[in-house]
């Protein structure tokens, strides 16, 4: 394994621009495309297409196309969840969703983190930090989940909100940044 991926897989600052890295980008590209030109009549090969790009998908998962992701391998969705058009999973770093989640329309699970130093930045150098949905979690449409962030069992997150950080298993958040209204 290259220095860049194991860095990368180690949750240390590394630089994407890498072969090995690169490698990994054209399986996904490959596999995303073939996922989002599947069509409804044939709901066995679009599974068996996820379950490669995935690292691991529960029975009864279900994404509508468009679907995009950094990597596949570092995303777990548990069974029965759903994940609606557009949604964007930046997984440089784990992503895991519980089972039962709705993931609306739009919405962004992002792991990487750019470097706040402007030299190190403009070399490309970043890190990833995991992201943790729990179970029966429903996130609404065009909610972005920020690197590192983890939210509790039976959490609902309104439409547009920003989650900066992490959130408590059964309450309300709202808003950018996504804060607590009420308990559920």
């Amino acid at each position: 394994m290259g220095e860049n991926k194991r860095r990368m897989l180690a949750g240390e600052w590394y630089v994407p621009d890498d072969p090995e890295l690169a490698e990994d980008t054209r399986r996904r590209v490959e596999l995303c495309a073939a996922y989002n030109a599947a069509g409804p009549t044939d709901p066995a090969e679009r599974d068996a297409v996820l379950r490669r790009l995935l690292g691991s998908v529960g029975e009864g998962v279900r994404i509508r196309a468009p679907f995009h992701c950094d990597f596949g391998y570092h995303i777990r969705l548990g069974a029965g969840t759903f994940v609606n058009f557009g949604a964007v999973f930046l997984d440089a770093a784990p992503i895991t969703v519980g089972a039962d989640a709705q993931i609306g329309p739009g919405v962004q699970i992002l792991t990487p983190l750019h470097e706040l130093d402007p030299v190190r930045r403009r070399a490309g150098w970043e890190k990833a930090v995991p992201v943790t949905i729990g179970d029966n979690v429903w996130l609404g449409g065009g909610v972005i989940v920020c690197p590192g962030v983890s939210i509790g069992d039976d959490t609902v997150v309104g439409a547009g909100s920003v989650v900066t950080r992490d959130l408590p298993a059964g309450v309300l958040a709202v808003g950018n940044p996504a804060r607590v209204v009420r308990a559920l």
